[in-house]
């Protein structure tokens, strides 16, 4: 019997003429209703025709979780009066309920996304309803991106509802061809906000870390929250193992239970949760509980602030989930959680302040995601950048060309990024490409593995997959349970898919298969490194190399270090650490890894330039690991040549022979260079690479080693550079000469150090009777008289103003120090000299 006193008092009834009137005119509609408002279980009934009015369609209801798919499909039947698997079903990854009289399906998106890549025209299904959108989870994204191409192309029949709480409408109504927008009105009741910040500063999150100051925070938060409210309280965590800590401080609470609700919990564990309880309780949940579903009897929110992401370092080859801070927009889906039922209360655990600096919305899935299955779905689909979806965000380029060599890797995509047959088959796994790679080349053999892969396991499984992998087989946990399900549908869907040895191609030549009697050790490495081939590593110190060029470092206590190789399957950048942290990994041998990343082994010469010198070798190398190296001498010259180029790009030109005249030389054309321009040659270090072969060959072409550049004469080599074809070499000694005969008859060197101005430094005695300054290519040189000793005596680029003005204070103080020497009244006017007054008088 329909439960009609419970359907009549929800409010997204009252939207119903237009939502059902839009898909009617055009065949899409954006619903957007707020919590408690009935859109994920009265719409799809009433679009269904289960409630006696209008005609009997089948409608799939799409959610972004199992617990809200099961939960949703649960209540619909109790409005109806049924039980779930008759008129209302659903199905999620390895539990299905339903039958052929099922009308409304609840599927999560992932199961969705499976089956349009199954049959594109989505045979017998007439609406399809996006719940949830506003999450902008990447399968759902996906999702909508298909189904509106089916529309577009095959189903202009199919109706498709996205709808949400909170969302950006205009968004999808853009997305659906510009569908109509419906709104419901609030259901929810008032929620007074609390603010509730530490008293004392907390760490920021960081990777998957959360201040453990902070978790004792929220279990006194919840402490008070019971004192000063009534109800149950609903706690928002970002993850199982903050769940697990809270309620270990909230273990002693008389009187009230403590329950736990996150994706990992059994089903049995999440129905009673979302059943009314008999005494109060505490509920501590994941984001799981932020929508699609009510949690009976709660009055009071108490939200940490904090949620999981998904997140990818692509310079490391890493990713996973990272804890951020929750959004605005997650933190008032929260908050509604508290006023469904009645007015309510959220506490917040930051200050009031920081609530204006919180993102607006999550992140899109899409936008910080590992995007590898995405890209596999999308070449399955015939859009392999997926430039042709309709997607509310572009993939970034960065990523997507990270997810085409990730697929490339395992043979999912041919050159073109075109899907090959085994692409097609790894996408029907219903697993990361990666793990599916694995489970294929093990012809199903890896699957206790691959399951064990699929979702993070306890911590207290360990970091030794070997170890995970057997307590996964002893375990009466939640997770176990969980496990062995996904094993066995692993085993079925790759026994459905292979009917014949695994499917070969250039991705699993030589792939290593795993026989009867072998060991978990073997053979959770042999998995791990067919899904992870780039995580290869070989331990060096205390730290592993892995093959993609990541260093990494096991956590205190593992068992992992003691062998010389490993495959990374999980790891996380802690913070203030240098090196990546394996949170997850299993011993393998060198052969398992040379086999399993086979497409990064190669063997080749290397010549090139370290620790000072030319160092060839033979180099057989697996990615960035070294297997083995032996030196040779007969090393092919273009490379030897090469490695002596990048020597002088290191160390500079100071690695050859620089006798003074060389010295000499290069700075007096840097000054004809900076002064006249061409022809005269640039001999700066950039310039003198750039025409290396014009000025130092031949002596490079037959040098060897450091050396032998030490041998060549930079100087002679120099001089290959000057202008010769145009004549002007035989003015350098004109324009820039070497020395300068002034007025004494000494020929006194030029200082060329300084390209601007040139320097001649002479005993003032020596210039007596210049009545100017010398030149060269036209510039005064900078004189600096000297003094009978040799000391700067003065400093003048325009000798006779100094003769004039600067003169007759240098001869105050200088006759009376050095009398010997002349020191005429008129020095313009004077004989030079080189000696002393008493040679002058014989």
């Amino acid at each position: 019997m329909i439960r009609y006193d419970a359907l009549d008092g929800l409010p997204v009834r009252e939207a119903l003429p237009g939502l059902t009137g839009a898909l009617e005119e055009r065949g899409t509609a954006v619903l957007v209703a707020p919590p408690g408002t009935g859109k994920t279980t009265l719409v799809p009934l009433a679009l269904a025709g289960l409630l006696g009015e209008g005609p009997a369609r089948r409608v799939v209801v799409a959610e972004p979780r199992r617990i809200a798919a099961r939960a949703a499909a649960r209540r619909m039947a109790w409005l109806l009066g049924e039980k779930a698997g008759e008129s209302v079903g659903f199905t999620v990854r390895g539990e299905r309920v339903g039958g052929r009289h099922t009308r409304v399906e609840v599927v999560t998106t992932g199961v969705l996304l499976q089956r349009v890549q199954r049959d594109q025209e989505l045979t017998g299904t007439d609406v399809v309803v996006l719940d949830e959108c506003h999450e902008r989870h990447l399968d759902a994204d996906t999702t909508a991106a298909f189904l509106w191409d089916v529309r577009e192309t095959l189903r202009p029949d199919l109706r498709l509802v996205a709808a949400s709480a909170t969302t950006d409408a205009e968004g999808w109504a853009r997305l659906l061809g510009g569908a109509p927008v419906v709104e419901a009105r609030s259901a929810a009741y008032p929620v007074e906000v609390v603010w509730a910040p530490p008293a004392r500063p907390v760490r920021p999150p960081h990777g998957m870390r959360v201040d453990p100051a902070l978790l004792t925070h929220v279990a006194s938060v919840v402490r008070r929250a019971l004192a000063e409210r009534d109800g149950d309280v609903l706690v928002f965590l970002p993850g199982v193992g903050e769940i697990a800590r809270v309620a270990g401080l909230l273990g002693d609470l008389g009187g009230v239970e403590v329950a736990q609700v996150h994706g990992r919990a059994p089903a049995a564990v999440q129905d009673a949760v979302l059943a009314p309880g008999e005494r109060r309780r505490v509920v501590l949940a994941t984001s799981v509980a932020e929508s699609s579903l009510t949690v009976p009897g709660v009055r009071v929110v108490v939200d940490s602030g904090l949620a999981r992401e998904p997140r990818v370092d692509h310079a490391r080859g890493l990713s996973g989930l990272t804890t951020v801070r929750a959004s605005r927009a997650a933190a008032r889906q929260r908050a509604g959680r508290a006023g469904r039922e009645a007015p309510g209360a959220v506490y917040r655990c930051w200050a009031e302040a920081e609530d204006a600096r919180l993102p607006a919305f999550p992140a899109p899935e899409i936008k910080v995601a590992d995007l590898t299955a995405f890209a596999l779905q999308a070449a399955c689909w015939g859009d392999p950048d997926a430039s042709g979806l309709a997607l509310l965000d572009p993939p970034p380029a960065g990523a997507m060309a990270a997810a085409r060599d990730a697929l490339a890797a395992v043979g999912a995509v041919d050159s073109g990024g075109r899907v090959t047959e085994r692409g097609r088959l790894l996408v029907r796994l219903g697993v990361h490409p990666r793990l599916g790679r694995a489970l294929v080349d093990t012809g199903g053999a890896g699957a206790e593995v691959v399951a064990l892969l699929s979702e993070e396991a306890p911590r207290e499984y360990g970091d030794d997959l070997a170890g995970a992998l057997r307590a996964a087989r002893r375990g009466r946990d939640a997770y176990a349970g969980r496990w062995r399900a996904e094993v066995r549908r692993l085993r079925a869907v790759v026994s459905e898919g292979i009917s014949h040895p695994p499917v070969r191609d250039s991705a699993s030549e030589g792939a290593v298969h795993l026989g009867p009697g072998i060991g978990d050790d073997k053979q959770a490495g042999i998995v791990a490194a067919l899904a992870f081939p780039e995580r290869v590593a070989k331990f060096d110190g205390g730290t592993c190399l892995m093959a993609s060029g990541t260093r990494a470092e096991a956590g205190e206590g593992s068992a992992l270090p003691g062998a010389p190789w490993i495959v990374v399957a999980v790891a996380d950048q802690p913070l203030g650490r240098r090196h990546a942290r394996v949170r997850v990994g299993a011993v393998i041998d060198e052969d398992t890894a040379r086999v399993a990343a086979g497409t990064l082994l190669e063997e080749y010469e290397e010549v090139r330039w370290a620790d000072g010198d030319v160092v060839a070798r033979r180099v057989e190398r697996l990615g960035a690991i070294e297997l083995a190296v032996r030196p040779y001498d007969d090393a092919d010259p273009a490379l030897v040549r090469a490695a002596l180029l990048d020597g002088l790009r290191q160390e500079g030109f100071g690695l050859l022979r620089w006798p003074p005249d060389a010295v000499v030389l290069r700075q007096r054309l840097a000054f004809l260079r900076r002064r006249l321009g061409e022809p005269w040659p640039d001999v700066s270090d950039d310039a003198l690479h750039a025409r290396v072969e014009e000025w130092l060959e031949p002596e490079l072409s037959r040098a060897r080693r450091r050396d032998d550049l030490g041998r060549i004469d930079a100087g002679q080599a120099l001089g290959r550079l000057l202008p010769w074809a145009s004549g002007e070499a035989a003015r350098l000694d004109e324009l820039a000469p070497e020395r300068i005969t002034v007025p004494s008859g000494s020929a006194v060197r030029v200082d060329y150090s300084d390209p601007e101005q040139p320097v001649l430094a002479v005993k003032l005695q020596e210039m007596f009777g210049l009545q100017e300054s010398p030149r060269v290519a036209g510039v005064p040189l900078l004189v600096h008289l000297l003094s009978p000793a040799g000391r700067p005596a003065a400093v003048t680029a325009d000798l006779a103003s100094f003769w004039r003005d600067g003169y007759q204070g240098v001869r105050a103080e200088l006759r009376g120090r050095y009398p010997k020497h002349p020191w005429p009244e008129d020095p313009a006017g004077a004989e030079p000299t080189r000696h002393t007054n008493a040679r002058l008088r014989r």
